[in-house]
């Protein structure tokens, strides 16, 4: 599971939990994941990022026109050969990237997904597609989201998210 708050709800339904507080903050989960990646997946780990990475910026270049920004565990290096590369797109209206993606031959899906925004909650649409064999899940938030910082998770971190020359940046280093 890439979803760490679902992780969280499954493990405590499994387990028989109801107090929430007990179960681990996201960053405590990411140190584990990152402490087993360094255990386990230390030869194949770094090289599969760097894979993603680079598919996250030729999917960044191609949808320039729509401000891509990096984020989840692509960025945070956390990704391995299961993750998907996860954009967020700045558009006042997503069929202008549906037709780009027609224009371009790009297959793609459709979804939507709940997102909390400041203390309101919306529905943003996502499209799902391929890019060099690298699933790319693009949510499209209005542009006048762009300037404003998400919403901070609930261990109290802003979740980072990064430009494409950030993002270059990354790979560079």
């Amino acid at each position: 599971m890439t979803d760490f708050a679902l992780a969280k709800q499954k493990a405590a339904r499994q387990s028989g939990l109801t107090d929430a507080k007990i179960l681990p903050d996201n960053r405590e989960i990411e140190e584990a994941l990152r402490d087993y990646q360094g255990l386990y997946q230390s030869h194949d780990q770094p090289i599969e990022l760097r894979r993603l990475r680079e598919a996250a910026c030729e999917a960044m270049r191609e949808l320039s026109s729509f401000r891509p920004f990096l984020v989840g565990a692509v960025l945070n290096g956390t990704a391995n050969q299961y993750s998907e590369v996860t954009l967020q797109l700045f558009a006042d209206d997503c069929k202008a990237l549906a037709l780009f993606l027609v224009n371009r031959g790009r297959r793609f899906d459709v979804d939507e997904k709940r997102v909390r925004l400041g203390d309101d909650w919306r529905h943003i649409p996502q499209f799902v597609l391929e890019i060099d064999g690298v699933p790319v899940r693009i949510s499209v938030y209005a542009s006048a989201e762009e300037h404003r910082r998400p919403r901070p998770r609930a261990d109290g971190d802003t979740p980072p998210r990064a430009s494409l020359a950030e993002v270059e940046a990354l790979l560079g280093a």
